[in-house]
Order: C-alpha cells, then sequence, then structure tokens
C-alpha cells in the first residue's frame, strides 16, 4: 500500500492526525482538522544524508559582553524592551484587532529611520499606499522608511540579503507564506515555516525581526504555540476599545524583565506614550464614595494606582448576577465567599458589579484586599477615605496575607499625596522608609477587622 502523502493538522494546537477528523483529540476543538501535504523524508534518514561537521564546545566561564541596544526614544517602548531593542533578536507583537499593533510598530520604525537606523516596513495585509495614508496621519510621512507588500518569505530573505536592514516589520506573519508549503498561508504548517524562515535571517544577518500576530478569539496568538518559543520576546498590547489607554505587555523576555509593562494612550495621531499613568488611571479622587477603593498594585517593576469600584445591591433574582470587568471572575467568587462565611456578610443575595477604572486588567492576589473593601464599603454605604489606599492578599481562612514590594507600594502613593493605608499586618510595611513619617498605616491580620474598621462600631449587617 502508498503511504499517505497528506496529514491532518489542527489549526488551533497544531497536533498531527492520520485522517480528518471533526474534533481534534489534543485540544478538544471542533471544526479545526485541516489537510496539508505530508512532507517527504530524505531517502535512508539521516544515515543516507551528508555528514554533518563537528562542533566546538565552550565553557560557562567565558567572558561576553552584554548584548547591545538599538534604541527607539519611544521611552514606554524602550521600557519593556528591556533598555532597547538587541542585534539579531526576533519579537512577536500581538493583539486584538483595531488595538494600536501596527500603529506602534510604524511610530517604532519611523522614529529609528529618523536617526538613521535602515528599516523597512513588509505588509501583508495593506497596500503600500494604505500605509502611507497612516504615516501622514501619525505625521511620519517624512521618515525614510523602506515600504513594500509582499508575502512570499522567499523574495522577502532574498530582499533582506541584497540590501540589509537594521530593522524589519513583518506586519503581519499570519499572511506569509512558503512556496515550498503546500498549504494556505495562515495555516499551522505556513506559520511555523515562515516564522522559522524569518528567525534564521535575523539570527544570520544581526537583523532585528518584529512579527505582528493575530490572537484568537481566547486572546492567544493565533498559529502554533512553536512560535512563542521559537522568537526571544512575546509582546501583548491590552486595552479596551471604548477607552483611550493601551497596555504593552512582555510575557516573555531573553534580553530583559518578564510582564513589564508601558502604557500609551490612543489619540488621533497615534500612539502617545504616558509617563505616569497612576494620574491618570485615578479620577475624581478629591470625594468619597461609597464602594471606591484605591489599590496599590506592581506592574513589572512598575508601582501604579488603579482605581477599583463596587456596586453591591439587592438581588431580585434567584441567582444573584456576578459582573466582573478588568479582574479574575473567578478570584471574586472566592473573596465573596470568604466575606459570607467568615465574616457574617450576606453577599449570597445580592447582585455585584465589579469594575477596573480605565479599562486597566490587574491579575495579582494583592488586590483581594482592596476588592473586599470596596465590596464592604458598598454593601456598608460608607465610603474610605478618599487619601488612602489598600492592598493584601486574602486567604480562604480570612487570613490577610503580605505582599512583595509593599514599601514600593507605599512610596508611590506618598508622591501622589495619599496618606493612609491599610496594609496586612508585616513588620516591613511598618517600617517602609519612604513614607512611614507621613502616611497614617492600618495594619490588618484579618478580614474581620476591615469589617469592623468599614462599619465602625455600630456592628455589623
Amino acid at each position: 500500500m502508498a503511504a499517505s502523502t497528506s496529514l491532518f493538522i489542527c489549526q488551533a494546537c497544531g497536533a498531527e492526525h492520520r485522517k480528518w477528523v471533526g474534533r481534534c483529540e489534543s485540544c478538544g476543538e471542533w471544526n479545526s482538522v485541516t489537510e496539508e501535504a505530508a512532507k517527504q523524508a530524505a531517502p535512508g534518514g539521516l544515515k543516507g544524508a551528508k555528514r554533518g561537521r563537528k562542533l566546538t564546545f565552550e565553557s560557562l566561564s567565558g567572558a561576553s559582553e552584554p548584548p547591545p541596544r538599538l534604541v527607539t526614544g519611544i521611552a514606554e517602548l524602550d521600557r519593556v524592551f528591556g533598555g532597547g531593542l538587541v542585534p539579531g533578536s526576533a519579537l512577536l507583537l500581538g493583539g486584538d484587532p483595531g488595538i494600536g499593533k501596527s500603529t506602534i510598530a510604524l511610530q517604532a520604525a519611523a522614529t529609528l529611520s529618523k536617526a538613521g537606523v535602515r528599516c523597512v516596513y513588509l505588509s501583508g495585509e495593506e497596500a503600500i499606499d494604505q500605509v502611507r495614508l497612516r504615516a501622514r496621519r501619525l505625521g511620519q510621512e517624512t521618515a525614510p522608511l523602506g515600504l513594500a507588500a509582499a508575502t512570499n518569505v522567499r523574495d522577502i530573505i532574498a530582499s533582506l540579503s541584497a540590501e540589509r536592514a537594521d530593522l524589519v516589520i513583518i506586519d503581519s506573519i499570519q499572511t506569509m507564506y512558503l512556496d515550498s508549503l503546500d498549504s494556505a498561508p495562515g495555516t499551522v504548517s505556513q506559520v511555523r515555516g515562515a516564522g522559522q524562515e524569518l528567525i534564521r535571517h535575523a539570527k544570520e544577518s544581526g537583523t532585528i525581526i518584529m512579527l505582528i500576530g493575530h490572537v484568537t478569539k481566547e486572546g492567544q496568538i493565533a498559529g502554533p504555540k512553536l512560535l512563542e518559543h521559537m522568537v526571544d520576546t512575546v509582546l501583548y498590547f491590552e486595552g479596551e476599545r471604548g477607552h483611550q489607554f493601551r497596555i504593552l505587555r512582555a510575557v516573555k523576555n531573553r534580553f530583559g524583565p518578564t510582564d513589564e509593562i508601558g502604557v500609551f494612550e490612543m489619540t488621533d495621531h497615534g500612539l502617545d506614550e504616558v509617563p505616569n499613568p497612576s494620574a491618570l488611571f485615578l479620577d475624581r479622587r478629591d470625594e468619597d464614595v461609597a464602594g471606591t477603593v484605591v489599590f496599590a498594585g506592581i506592574e513589572g517593576s512598575r508601582p501604579m494606582l488603579m482605581e477599583i469600584q463596587a456596586l453591591v445591591a439587592p438581588s431580585a433574582l434567584g441567582t444573584p448576577r456576578r459582573a466582573v470587568v478588568g479582574w479574575d471572575s473567578g478570584r471574586l467568587a472566592m473573596v465573596l465567599a470568604v466575606l459570607d462565611t467568615r465574616c457574617g456578610l450576606a453577599m449570597s443575595g445580592h447582585d455585584v458589579y465589579l469594575n477596573v477604572a480605565g479599562g486597566f486588567s490587574i491579575r495579582e492576589p494583592a488586590a483581594d484586599l482592596a476588592v473586599a473593601a470596596a465590596l464592604i464599603s458598598s454593601l456598608a454605604a460608607r465610603p474610605l477615605p478618599h487619601d488612602g489606599i489598600v492592598f493584601g492578599e486574602v486567604g480562604l481562612a480570612g487570613e490577610v496575607r503580605p505582599v512583595s514590594q509593599a514599601e514600593a507600594r507605599l512610596s508611590e502613593a506618598g508622591k501622589l499625596g495619599f496618606g493612609r493605608a491599610i496594609v496586612p499586618s508585616r513588620k516591613s510595611s511598618k517600617n517602609a522608609k519612604p513614607t512611614a513619617s507621613t502616611m497614617n498605616l492600618n495594619a490588618i491580620g484579618e478580614l474581620g477587622a476591615l469589617v469592623d474598621l468599614i462599619y465602625g462600631n455600630d456592628g455589623r449587617r
């Protein structure tokens, strides 16, 4: 029997199947398996192939210089990169449609090209005239930036080999294709193959390759997960379309810190960097409002203050509603259960709405205490002081656990004029050097103390 000349590849996870199936056995996705041509193995396998060359092994003690950096001139962007772009590196930038991926890439390339850096922008989705229209809107039409509309990887690498560039923008990797693969652009095989060829060229030539990638409905970069492992840096552009703020987050960085963020503001002339995001995320802090709490968080290496809003209202439904924007809904359910069980608050009969102002998303558990304070404040209809901050992690037993970098959180709050703080019971929080003389710290060890603090001497409901 002749061997099969085709494989069936899942476009969601990249798993291979010998025959077509309606549901992938690896990831469970429906209607994601497509037929692709199988690669033909060389006769005789590795034994019949050409003999490889001998490798030279070196020790870890060898001296090496730190990689040089190419500074873009956009401070928030350089912060996320770890101080600038490293020659020969490959970056992957993903985000929702219309979030600003192409805009920030074009702004960075145009700024560098004005400084004498050879930059090339390759678009597989737009015509050259359309890219020029965007550049004109951004005020970058005079930048000496090389433009081309191409999707064939073989042509792209040949052109880059003939005319070397320092920075190459590929918009987007899902539109690129290798003519040696018998599959459509955007499939797992094409994305993997095109990514491998472009990254290989970056390592051999020292060119910086920035790949712009589409995302799935779950928010993950479309294509094989292998692509994120191959590149040196993976960036995600986050934000809500209804808000003007955009967050650029590094989830992987071989040449810098991970989870570092850069904050931008979308305007009619492009993306403007926000050097002090805490001041922008806090609005109307001159009045006391029940259910509103300021949380002192840490994003990457940067302390940041964000406003958490909660509304607790009596429910007429058998199953009360829980609506969350900017926080984990599962963690909200945990905090509500602890308040109900450990603190005696009747949260199960109320609708709960929770929102992080400004369209920001909070991921760290240090926001547990701030969320609990906002919920208790809304339920009791008693506002917390507008010049106070809250942070701390809540356990299932109702205990308040310490969090890292408490001094940095207090220092940032002190710079913005906050004079009070509700913090976990910990010696380091009480002895915070930068703000101990100016801030009134209220250290609590269990969630019941927070309830007593908000309700005062009137008792709990």
